[in-house]
């Protein structure tokens, strides 16, 4: 992998540098991917517009929107790419379930804490050519909280861009939320899912001032993941009101 090396893990999957790519299994996360498409092919109708906008080589940032904890899955089966996907560092407090996690290229950021590692293991894997997929509301959100409704959001995918100087693709995920129940699971595609790729947002020409390059940017972000919401509602026939 350009830029990036193979490392070791402790005991505990802890990364000892965190510029080396550690317990990655490539293998692993395509396996994963191929099952859940399989999966979502019998239990899921989906709608997905404009997917060749993120199945495309080279580095960027996925800028996700989070209804569940699911978007991770829904995501990584409609792109055939590998996403390195930042995840709460909460989930990385059982053993077995962070070996999971980095097994599949996930990497942790400390939400409450401090988040400026978690931001520059983004800048090294983008820079590397890799999808480096962040969730700018920084945790689940629905209602007036969403950030394809306007609400603010948290800038780390701005910052990754505006160091690395390449794109942030937002995705709006729809219909995630209604997953958690075991009805849509069932045979006989009963569950339904919208997924929808944004245009690029790119960063802006540098100036003097890196933070207000990012502020520049996430207004434009914001911008995008409101306008391709509003498309993927025209388009699908969904009403604003049916999604939560």
């Amino acid at each position: 992998m350009r830029g990036l090396q193979r490392g070791f893990c402790n005991d505990g999957g802890e990364r000892l540098d965190r510029t080396i790519d550690c317990c990655v299994v490539p293998a692993f996360y395509s396996v994963s991917r191929l099952f859940g498409r399989f999966v979502m092919f019998q239990c899921l109708r989906e709608v997905v517009l404009d997917a060749d906008r993120a199945d495309r080589e080279g580095g960027f940032i996925l800028a996700c929107t989070h209804l569940s904890h699911l978007e991770p899955f829904v995501v990584a089966s409609v792109i055939r790419r590998r996403v390195r996907w930042m995840a709460r560092v909460e989930f990385f407090g059982l053993w077995w379930a962070g070996r999971v996690l980095r097994m599949g290229g996930a990497f942790p950021v400390d939400r409450f804490g401090n988040s400026m590692p978690a931001v520059r293991r983004a800048v090294a894997l983008a820079r590397a050519g890799e999808i480096v997929g962040i969730f700018p509301e920084g945790g689940v959100a629905n209602g007036a909280r969403s950030v394809f409704r306007g609400a603010p959001y948290k800038h780390g995918a701005c910052t990754a861009a505006v160091a690395t100087r390449l794109p942030i693709v937002p995705v709006v995920v729809l219909g995630t939320h209604d997953l958690n129940r075991v009805a849509p699971w069932l045979p006989f595609r009963r569950g339904r899912v919208w997924v929808a790729f944004g245009r690029d947002v790119l960063p802006p020409a540098p100036s003097e001032s890196r933070r207000a390059d990012r502020l520049e940017m996430a207004e434009r972000l914001q911008a995008e993941f409101v306008r391709t919401y509003q498309e993927l509602l025209n388009r699908a026939g969904l009403a604003d009101a049916e999604v939560p």
